[in-house]
């Protein structure tokens, strides 16, 4: 999905948010080289002009480094830290409206996904996702938050054994990209929201497709709450 061709429209500012929120989520590694720049846009369904000026506008941002010469190309330049203002500005660019609109597409998801997965799911296969969510709970950092989140949402419909529904759900983390570094600072939030994960995958162990699908739509309600209140700080 990192590579999937982007929407039509701000074609440079899209790519730009599509590279700069893979990077800074951890999708591509640090130290990463990018495809070269004919295959890249090509893959993007951008020409190479616009894949040029959005490589331009990530160097300036600190997200890819350029090396000349044989064994040069771009690479990925990975931040401690996402930059707080670049985030800021993203979510500046979402309307409440917006926001809330992806909050109720997203909760629809992800409660879909865990009602199906509570039905379809061996208790014995949720290893990975209890193992996303001590991850998650142990991060120290909102960027690995951000990262084990995303990650959580699409391993539970991929448990849903539903492939639309996990393309999705990863439709979904793309859009928010990095966003949700921005709520998952939140040290005692983040707590909470391991404990939502946590009651998540024990519904879905259980077998309590209601229970569960009421759980992921609440935990991802919530969040999404958080950025709508975030954005209206602005």
């Amino acid at each position: 999905m990192v590579f999937a061709p982007v929407a039509t429209g701000a074609r440079v500012d899209a790519v730009v948010r599509r590279l700069g929120d893979a990077i800074e989520l951890g999708l591509l590694a640090d130290g990463e080289q990018l495809p070269g720049e004919s295959d890249l846009a090509g893959r993007l369904g951008v020409s190479t002009v616009t894949l040029r000026e959005a490589l331009m506008a990530l160097r300036q941002q600190g997200l890819v480094t350029t090396r000349r010469g044989r064994g040069g190309g771009s690479f990925v330049s990975l931040p401690p830290w996402p930059a707080a203002q670049r985030l800021r500005e993203r979510l500046r660019a979402w309307s409440t409206e917006e926001l809330r609109d992806l909050g109720d597409h997203w909760a629809a998801l992800s409660g879909a996904a865990a009602r199906l997965a509570a039905q379809r799911t061996a208790p014995e296969d949720l290893g990975y996702l209890l193992r996303t969510v001590e991850e998650f709970a142990g991060a120290a950092q909102a960027p690995a938050r951000g990262r084990l989140h995303g990650r959580f949402q699409v391993e539970l419909a991929a448990a849903a054994q539903s492939a639309r529904l996990t393309r999705a759900q990863v439709a979904v983390q793309t859009e928010l990209g990095a966003l949700l570094c921005l709520v998952l600072d939140d040290g005692a939030y983040g707590e909470e929201v391991a404990n939502r994960q946590r009651a998540v995958v024990c519904a879905v162990r259980d077998g309590a497709p209601d229970a569960a699908r009421s759980l992921a739509e609440r935990c991802v309600e919530e969040t999404a709450a958080r950025l709508v209140a975030l954005r209206l700080r602005l």
